[in-house]
């Protein structure tokens, strides 16, 4: 349910950004399956889970093909909230870093690679949706992004292989990535660049 939630809300982010680039329905459908399935194929890649369960089962493509539809048909809403766009962006990025984490430790990863896949579950979609769309990629652009991802993702890691009740391993870590990710676009919160830099 953790992948089918993220993969919706991040296709409806790939949506929006082909609905603002002027692209037709068609290209609109390619960038949202791009960005909903980017991350969990990469992961399943990785992880040698082939061919990925976002290629083979239905459920996943229909999601993709719902938020494009649904995007394409009334992105003047969306434009008219900007926090949309960007509270399901974060979401996004909670549930596939934390999904991300969870498979990767299934699959009998330890703590730390399961935290990496989980954080490049997280951002694997959003990057491959900027490529597509020619745009700088956000995870490079300066806003606080993999680090959130990977935090929560290191937290998902650390409780799963503690044990701990469902609730404690996914709920903490969903809130911190969402929080951070939200408080960091509102609040112009970047990075230190390095020093001596023009």
């Amino acid at each position: 349910m953790l992948d089918l939630a993220g993969t919706f809300v991040f296709a409806v982010t790939g949506a929006l950004v082909a609905v603002r680039g002027r692209l037709d329905l068609f290209g609109t459908l390619v960038l949202a399956s791009a960005t909903g399935l980017g991350g969990g194929v990469i992961r399943d890649m990785l992880l040698g889970d082939v061919p990925p369960t976002g290629l083979t089962a239905w459920r996943f493509l229909l999601a993709c093909a719902l938020a494009g539809v649904v995007a394409f048909l009334w992105h003047p809403a969306f434009s008219r909230w900007e926090g949309v766009l960007l509270g399901l962006d974060a979401a996004g990025l909670a549930l596939f870093c934390v999904n991300g984490a969870l498979v990767a430790r299934e699959a009998g990863l330890d703590v730390v690679p399961a935290a990496l896949l989980g954080m490049i579950t997280g951002i694997g979609g959003g990057i491959v949706r900027d490529v597509l769309a020619n745009r700088v990629p956000v995870v490079l652009e300066g806003g606080w992004y993999a680090v959130p991802a990977l935090t929560g993702a290191a937290w998902t890691s650390f409780a799963d292989r503690e044990g701990w009740a469902t609730p404690l391993v996914v709920a903490p870590a969903l809130l911190v990535v969402f929080g951070w990710r939200v408080l960091a676009v509102r609040r112009g919160w970047t990075p230190l660049p390095a020093r001596g830099v023009d």
